[in-house]
């Protein structure tokens, strides 16, 4: 990997391109994102930059992480990750990663939580289709049988049943940047991205292209 970056949702919106065919794209706050360590083979038995981002307040960090910080020589940040580049040696802590590391045409995969959707029942959860909603039915929305009787006798584990959906990890692969406006470090990217406005979004080099 040689490129990524850690970014706030700002939303959707539509372009047109040169032919005036629409593009739908999401519109990424790149960074700027600063190197806070690098991290070596000798030192820490592997290759890696450390990235900080997003400004907090100060009563907010503990006390080692504002004297990390401050090694660095960065301020406070809200976030931190670690990218294994493969020319992390490239890097010094304090240094700046702007939106312009990434190019349009470029493809990427964005990586962030999804949204909370709180308890949902089969149907929204997994997609299951109502039973009969007429003629007496009692079976409109209820997820069905969960197994046999007393063979086996208990519910298989992965059983798709109601339950907390959303807020979990999600990676999206193959987005393609549509545009970067590197002076207000904005990343446009075509299609939609996992997560609310205001969440952080990593983008990363694509792992498929």
């Amino acid at each position: 990997m040689k490129k990524a970056i850690l970014t706030t949702k700002v939303g959707m919106t539509q372009i047109f391109n040169e032919d005036g065919i629409l593009t739908p794209v999401t519109v990424l706050q790149a960074g700027p994102c600063v190197v806070t360590q690098v991290k070596t083979v000798d030192n820490d038995g592997y290759s890696a930059v450390q990235v900080g981002f997003g400004d907090i307040r100060e009563k907010l960090v503990t006390k080692p992480l504002k004297g990390h910080f401050a090694k660095a020589g960065a301020s406070l940040k809200r976030f931190l990750r670690e990218f294994k580049f493969e020319n992390a040696s490239e890097y010094e802590a304090g240094q700046e990663i702007k939106a312009d590391i990434f190019s349009a045409g470029d493809k990427i995969d964005a990586i962030a939580k999804s949204k909370g959707k709180g308890f949902q029942g089969a149907i929204k959860r997994h997609g299951q289709s109502r039973g009969p909603m007429t003629h007496g039915s009692k079976f409109h929305r209820h997820a069905g049988s969960n197994g046999a009787a007393t063979s086996p006798g208990r519910v298989f584990k992965g059983k798709k049943m109601p339950g907390h959906m959303g807020s979990v990890r999600v990676t999206v692969q193959n987005l393609e940047v549509i545009q970067i406006d590197a002076d207000k470090n904005l990343i446009l990217v075509k299609g939609s991205v996992p997560g609310p406005r205001k969440s952080m979004v990593m983008i990363k080099e694509s792992t498929k292209a």
